[in-house]
Parts: C-alpha cells; sequence; structure tokens
C-alpha cells in the first residue's frame, strides 16, 4: 500500500497563493511517483483531525512564511508524532527570525552584512524613537530594511538617505515586531541550495530581476527576473559560496533542505542575507531550478526531500 502523504499548504500567512501553488505542484509530483499524496490546507480544515483521521504516513511542509516557517506547525506535527519534512521547530524559529539568524551566523563566523535591529516595543514603550538617528551611523548608507519575521521580500525598502529611515522602518514594523536595518551590498545575487541526506550543495542561481529589485512581484510573475543556473561567476568564487552556505546551514542546525540567499560584492566577497528552510516548490522557485541543473527533474526532487521525513518514522 503507498504512503498516505499530507503536502501542507496554504494557511493564513500573506505567502497563502505562492504557498497553494507550491504544495499542489508538490502534490502531483509525489502522485506520479506513485505516493497517495493530498493538500491539506490548515486555514480551511481542522488540521489535526485531517491529518489523525487519514493516518498519514508523514507531512510534506509546503507551507511558507508565519506558522508555517517559524516552528508553529512543526510543534504541532512534533506532539501529533508525524514526520515531517525540514527542520525542526527550535531550527525554524531562529531561521525565521532575521535579528536571531543573523546573530547566530554572526556568532559562527558567517559572513554577513552588518545590522542593527529595531523592536516596535522599543519605540512604543521606552520612547526610543530619536535612536533612529544612530542606526545610519552604525550600519552605513545605503541600507536595507526589512521585516525581522516576513518571507518572499514582503515589507522590504532601500534607504538612501537618513531622512528615508524612518519611514522604512515603520513600513517593516507594519509587517514584525521589530526590523532589521542591514548594510546594502551591491553585487552579484545568487541562491545556494542544500539538500539531504548528505547535504548536498546544488548548483548555484544567478538572480538578474528586471526591474533591478528582487522583490515579491520579481519572485513570482514569470518573465519578470531572469536566472542562471548555474550562475555566471568564477567557480572559486562558487566554491566560497557553497562553502558559506554550508556554514549557515550548520549555524541554524537546519536539516533535509534549505536554501540560502546570498550577494557577492565586486571583491568576489559572499554575504548571506537571509536563509530560507522552506524554499518556495513553484514554476518560477529557485530550489527546483537549482536541482534541474544538477540533473535532478522535479518529481525526483520532491521524493528525495520526502524519503528523509519517512526515515524519520
Amino acid at each position: 500500500m503507498s504512503s498516505k502523504i499530507a503536502v501542507l499548504a496554504g494557511g493564513r500567512s500573506p505567502e497563502r497563493e505562492v504557498s497553494l501553488r507550491s504544495g499542489h505542484r508538490v502534490m502531483a509530483a509525489l502522485r506520479s511517483r506513485g505516493y497517495d499524496a493530498f493538500v491539506v490546507d490548515p486555514s480551511e480544515v481542522p488540521m489535526i483531525d485531517t491529518l489523525s483521521a487519514a493516518s498519514v504516513s508523514a507531512c510534506y511542509v509546503a507551507l511558507h512564511g508565519k506558522d508555517g516557517e517559524d516552528g508553529t506547525v512543526q510543534r504541532v506535527l512534533e506532539l501529533l508524532g508525524v514526520p515531517y519534512t525540514g527542520a525542526t521547530p527550535f531550527a525554524c524559529q531562529i531561521a525565521f527570525d532575521k535579528v536571531l539568524a543573523k546573530e547566530a551566523l554572526a556568532a559562527a563566523g558567517v559572513s554577513t552584512p552588518p545590522w542593527v535591529s529595531v523592536q516596535a516595543a522599543a519605540i512604543r514603550d521606552l520612547a526610543a524613537g530619536p535612536i533612529l538617528h544612530r542606526v545610519a551611523e552604525r550600519v552605513g548608507l545605503p541600507a536595507v530594511v526589512k521585516p525581522s519575521r516576513a518571507g518572499s521580500a514582503m515589507g522590504l525598502s532601500f534607504v538612501e538617505r537618513d531622512a528615508d529611515l524612518p519611514h522604512a522602518v515603520m513600513n517593516a514594523l507594519s509587517f514584525s515586531d521589530a526590523a532589521v536595518v542591514e548594510r546594502k551590498i551591491e553585487g552579484v545575487e545568487v541562491a545556494a541550495s542544500m539538500v539531504g541526506p548528505e547535504v548536498e550543495a546544488l548548483p548555484l542561481v544567478e538572480i538578474v530581476p528586471k526591474s533591478g529589485v528582487f522583490d515579491y512581484a520579481a519572485r513570482y510573475t514569470a518573465g519578470a527576473t531572469e536566472y542562471f543556473a548555474p550562475a555566471r561567476i568564477a567557480p572559486e568564487i562558487a566554491a566560497v559560496c557553497h562553502c558559506e552556505a554550508r556554514r549557515a546551514f550548520e549555524a541554524l542546525g537546519l536539516r533535509d533542505v534549505s536554501r540560502a540567499d546570498i550577494l557577492v560584492d565586486p571583491n568576489g566577497t559572499p554575504w548571506v542575507v537571509d536563509v530560507n528552510t522552506s524554499p518556495g516548490m513553484t514554476d518560477t522557485s529557485l530550489l527546483p531550478m537549482a536541482a534541474r541543473a544538477a540533473g535532478i527533474d522535479f518529481t525526483g526532487l520532491c521524493e528525495r526531500i520526502l524519503q528523509l521525513a519517512l526515515a524519520r518514522a
């Protein structure tokens, strides 16, 4: 009898639609390999009752953003005793929070751009608004401002002048309870994907958004971004990128799969700007693109990730 696999997708985060696209693609891929796979959308059906009634063998986590990548659903699945793909609850919690993730990366010696965090509570409860003028001094301009807990470049702003910083911080705080202000690294943007069980580094994918900014629209609109897999960078620089991605994977305690977003500056130095524990699986997503460049088709990629969860059953 084929294994029953629940593909968790949808949810209530702003990335719901992308998650559903990922989930349905994964479901179709697993079905083509003989698994009894079906999508479970926690915002549409009672997840615990559904999983219990179906007696699933494992869950493929294709939820993106809050609840899916921050350890919430993983803690529920741990309580249910259902194996699942991806990182453990604690690792998800650290990786999803950009403040905690950057602190973990820096502590491990992983190259990540200089940053400061600004918490909503500090501005609200400690009257710390005037501290914002120190932020630019510490980080330098131009800077990137982003919410600490949000995905897909939501709430992202670029700041060239001191005067624009307060607005950018408040914009980020509308998505999360803290903002990260990070030095902007000019250079080539690449995605470094890792997939288990031996934590294989897949070919780098170079990202060239036509708008110049790899924001939500550039990520999920067909034709809005050019991709090169493998990336058009020197082999020795690619090797350093892979090394930093692996170190980030280990520093955050990840497993099964991850994607590190890296900027390579004009000196060839790679800077890890984000690490994703539940990479997108849509037709414009970077992980499937990297796998394809390594000779792994989409169905093979999905099955490989699923098998890691089933092995923990």
